[in-house]
């Protein structure tokens, strides 16, 4: 479902400098999953475009969706001074997310379970995606990267996963990045999924090797929707819209197999 709906900020507070956690009451939540995002609009009326945000976590009465951002410019700065009760326009669910029976079917066959990385403001989509895998059966491992001691929510990961955390800093675990705590800690694991820069999502895709592994794309967006083809990655695939070895990451993605696209 892609529709523009009217949705109430049910709480927020700051977890860390600069990264927010926003919970909002829409209908909306009842189709989204993990990897999928919805697109925010400001109250700025100059601002045509909502910004696109990636879904942290879904309440399990599927009422609300939680929003775990970064504030990087104008349009984020807005949504952190929003307040409880305070109406956000929405749009959404958009994208498509991980395949929770592919990745339970994996971990069934191998028996060493699914690993998830995060990197910066790729932590908050895992969170979602622990939960979901954990509640279908699958043994979930997390290697969370951050730059410093802000581990925002590697508390409640521990509820879905055994977990991990690297720094860039060493300030806390393994000093460096997520693939150096894998190393160290000797993770092994049937499939991987991964959120974070693309240069992590480069090294990931070398390091899983023959293992399934999916990346989620984090990309500047302007519609959304796929119309404007302002956000494609080179695939394998001849795209149907464009015609050419492209997909859209807000429409095809952002959740993609590593093997099927170039980055």
């Amino acid at each position: 479902m892609k529709s523009k709906t009217l949705g109430k900020v049910i709480s927020q507070k700051q977890l860390a400098p600069g990264i927010f956690d926003l919970v909002i009451e829409t209908e909306i939540a009842a189709e989204a999953g993990a990897g999928q995002f919805v697109g925010v609009y400001t109250k700025d009326a100059s601002a045509l475009l909502p910004r696109p945000i990636s879904i942290c976590g879904v309440s399990d009465d599927k009422k609300c969706i939680r929003l775990v951002y970064r504030v990087t410019g104008k349009g984020t700065a807005d949504f952190s001074g929003l307040k409880e009760n305070d109406d956000v326009m929405l749009l959404g669910v958009l994208g498509n997310g991980y395949d929770i029976e592919e990745l339970k079917k994996c971990s069934e066959a191998g028996g060493k379970g699914v690993l998830l990385l995060g990197g910066g403001i790729g932590v908050p989509p895992m969170l979602e995606l622990a939960k979901e895998l954990k509640a279908a059966g699958v043994k979930v491992t997390s290697v969370m990267g951050y730059r410093d001691d802000k581990t925002f929510l590697l508390d409640e990961f521990e509820k879905h996963s055994d977990t991990y955390v690297a720094s860039e800093d060493g300030s806390v675990g393994t000093k460096g990045n997520v693939l150096d705590a894998v190393r160290e800690n000797g993770i092994e694991f049937d499939a991987v999924c991964s959120c974070g820069p693309l240069p992590m999502l480069r090294a990931i895709k070398e390091f899983a090797g023959d293992k399934p592994a999916y990346i989620s794309l984090e990309e500047r967006m302007a519609c959304g929707v796929g119309a404007c083809l302002g956000c494609v990655v080179k695939t394998k695939e001849v795209d149907h819209h464009s015609h050419v070895n492209n997909a859209r990451i807000c429409t095809d993605g952002p959740v993609f197999a590593a093997s099927e696209v170039e980055i």
